[in-house]
């Protein structure tokens, strides 16, 4: 298991548009001009490479699979906390091809040392990673989105397999597909978030849990911008090019931002935390503000 922030990435050089399993996908965009969306894509991936690095991370960059561009978001691949790894289990068909590379790259990350273990979910138990299963270090439980792609039992199966508590947050639209598209936690205690994403119920028990000063209600404007979609690590947070709202917000409250020119992946539907994975969270003591 690793203990300095360690993050993985996956090379673009596979990644185009070419499907719809979201609102945000634009196969059309990028068929008007995929070589240059290509080249930009690149170029955006080497920006967002330097700005991770800047924040504090470690970064790994494992390759993709030529016909699977979605690997290019790490983030659903898996959950990792305390050195193990749960593999997803993605609901779309265009998707599932992912599972089998992903499993050799956590396997050979367990080789290096990396990770200490890696499993499987249960048969028909869909979960897309740490995009619907975000680590909330100060608070020592995992939120869990389920709706439009995991499953609301996935959030047992997380909870036997680390031993630690899910609470399950119904995702009410199918613009936020994903937990990560419109809840973010931050170092300082702060959650991110973009109420109409979730149901009624989910909003309660949500407040419930948070004081009022410590939670940041994002805009439709902010959604659009993917900047909820964000990767924190202390007072660093990597996120597209985002609003004056949250970078006023944010800068009040100490944040220093990373903004990186995320368009080609927006076109996918996803942003700095989707395109991330945190391959040394950890549940210890002592590390709450470096692993939110």
């Amino acid at each position: 298991m690793i203990h300095t922030p360690t993050i993985l990435l996956v090379e673009p050089t596979f990644y185009d548009v070419s499907y719809s399993i979201n609102p945000w996908m634009d196969p059309d965009a990028w068929a008007r001009d995929p070589r240059g969306m290509h080249r930009d894509a690149m170029q955006s991936f080497d920006a967002l490479r330097t700005a991770l690095g800047r924040a504090g991370f470690t970064v790994e960059v494992a390759a993709g699979a030529p016909g699977l561009p979605d690997m290019v978001f790490p983030a659903n691949a898996a959950v990792v906390l305390d050195g193990r790894a749960l593999l997803a289990r993605f609901r779309y068909p265009q998707r599932r091809g992912e599972e089998a590379p992903f499993a050799q790259i956590f396997d050979a990350l367990r080789e290096r040392g990396l990770l200490d273990d890696v499993a499987l979910l249960p048969e028909g138990c869909f979960q897309e990673g740490a995009g619907d299963c975000i680590w909330d270090a100060g608070r020592g439980h995992f939120w869990a989105g389920f709706g439009p792609r995991s499953s609301h039992g996935a959030a047992t199966a997380v909870s036997e397999f680390f031993g630690k508590e899910v609470v399950a947050l119904e995702l009410a639209t199918e613009q936020s597909y994903h937990l990560d598209v419109c809840f973010c936690p931050l170092s300082g205690g702060e959650i991110l978030y973009y109420p109409p994403a979730f149901s009624e119920a989910s909003l309660r028990a949500l407040r419930a849990r948070l004081p009022a000063r410590l939670r940041i209600e994002a805009s439709a404007d902010d959604l659009r911008h993917f900047s909820v979609n964000a990767v924190n690590l202390d007072d660093q947070v990597v996120m597209t090019r985002t609003t004056p709202h949250l970078r006023t917000e944010l800068g009040r409250r100490g944040y220093q931002l990373h903004e990186v020119d995320l368009t080609p992946f927006m076109l996918s539907g996803g942003g700095a935390y989707c395109m991330t994975l945190r391959l040394d969270r950890s549940s210890g003591p002592g590390i709450a503000a470096a692993a939110a």
